[in-house]
């Protein structure tokens, strides 16, 4: 069956479009037909800076249904959160929009990697978060973390949402892009991988590598 799965991280910078291609290619690598979405995408015009990105990491080039906006069909002029940059737009955000993206591209790939704006409360209204449209839809969730200094912190905040939502955690991605103290990466990265085994047992961790895909 094919499955859509959401990539969110713990922070607006935590590399969840480095993260998101890594994971594309490698299951491209795996023999799957992969293709990655962007939930909601600012900070752009004509096109989605993140999917393009996602084409150069994997080794792409645009794909039709990049070009014909299926794959970020909603982008916002202002690079801030969704609801304000709706806002600054005069637009509004329609969830069945992107809902309805996905269900085309389920159609012709066999996993959907859908990349987040953001961390997972950053709001799509003022009443409504994106770890909401997570859960509504019932998406199994990647969460993308790292070592740097301060990260437990989101780290643990956005796992507790996560439990009190109930939503599925498939995978931590732990980037190591930010292991720039190797004492406290070390410390970090076995904290997560306790906390996962005690809070989330069935939820697996794989560590992305520096280097350039």
């Amino acid at each position: 069956m094919n499955k859509a799965f959401f990539i969110s991280g713990i922070d607006t910078d935590a590399g969840k479009t480095y993260c998101t291609a890594w994971l594309a290619r490698k299951l491209m690598n795996e023999g799957h037909s992969v293709i990655t979405q962007k939930f909601i995408q600012t900070g752009c015009t004509d096109e989605s800076e993140d999917i393009v990105l996602h084409r150069k990491l994997t080794g792409q080039p645009l794909l039709p249904e990049d070009k014909d906006g299926t794959t970020a069909p909603l982008i916002y002029t202002h690079p801030c959160s969704p609801q304000l940059a709706a806002r600054l737009d005069r637009r509004d955000i329609p969830l069945e929009v992107i809902d309805e993206s996905t269900r085309k591209l389920l159609d012709r790939h066999e996993y959907v990697l859908v990349e987040g704006a953001g961390g997972l409360m950053v709001p799509v209204t003022d009443t409504f978060f994106t770890i909401d449209y997570v859960a509504s839809r019932k998406l199994p969730l990647i969460l993308v973390v790292h070592g740097g200094l301060g990260s437990i912190n989101h780290i643990v905040l956005s796992l507790e949402a996560i439990a009190r939502r109930g939503i599925e955690l498939h995978t931590v991605l732990y980037n190591t892009y930010f292991d720039s103290d190797p004492l406290i990466a070390e410390d970090t990265h076995a904290f997560i991988s306790r906390y996962l085994s005690r809070e989330f047992p069935r939820t697996k961790i794989l560590d992305v590598p520096r280097i350039h895909i």
